[in-house]
């Protein structure tokens, strides 16, 4: 490509690799905050208590209508003296925990309700029921749906560099200022997106199909 300086992604590629160690930990973190806070939840929106009811929907509805940009500053701004990584990796579990609790809603409401009634024949505690019955049967309905959000998680994960997170969107621009070469080092981060992501999204394709047989 003409004018396009090949110097420069192979000068930038050790940094955004840096970066995309810090990408890979608020991912892998941020999924793990969202996928237990989410379940909890999705089981308290079941709760039989309005005052447990009310409060976690009003609190839900607030987290999805909001921009995750404005929650990062936000947090940041309230939480000034956290480390910036852990705020990111909170605010994403959180945002993303609105998300998945609808997951998990879905995936309780899609077990049989033979499934529950055999549960009270038995006696079991409500406790025994939720662990050994239904979490297990929801939970694997939910998992391809849980994994497209951690995905997009990832791909959310540049927000980051707004609260001074070095992530490899980050190193990219730094180093693009510094060195006046955005299009080759924006290039390059674009593509190290794409090959970290695609296979990913390919294998919550044939788990959603496998799960659906």
């Amino acid at each position: 490509m003409n004018g396009f300086d090949w110097n420069a992604v192979g000068d930038s590629l050790p940094l955004l690799l840096e970066g995309f160690k810090v990408t890979l930990l608020a991912t892998v973190l941020g999924t793990l905050v969202a996928a237990v806070l989410g379940l909890a939840v999705a089981m308290a929106g079941r709760a039989p208590s309005k005052l447990v009811t009310v409060p976690v929907r009003l609190v839900t509805e607030f987290v999805r209508s909001t921009p995750l940009l404005v929650q990062l500053v936000g947090a940041a701004a309230l939480f000034n003296t956290v480390e910036p990584l852990y705020i990111g990796i909170a605010v994403l579990g959180v945002h993303y925990a609105a998300y998945t609790s609808e997951v998990y809603r879905a995936g309780i409401d899609g077990v049989p309700k033979g499934q529950w009634e055999a549960c009270r024949a038995l006696s079991l505690s409500p406790r025994r029921t939720w662990q050994a019955v239904i979490l297990p049967q929801a939970v694997r309905n939910v998992l391809p749906a849980l994994g497209n959000y951690a995905i997009s998680m990832f791909k959310e994960t540049p927000f980051l560099a707004v609260i001074t997170v070095q992530e490899m969107v980050f190193e990219a621009r730094k180093y693009g200022a510094e060195h006046f070469a955005y299009t080759e080092v924006f290039t390059l981060a674009g593509l190290i997106f794409l090959v970290a992501s695609y296979p990913t999204s390919l294998l919550m394709r044939k788990l959603e199909k496998r799960l659906g047989h």
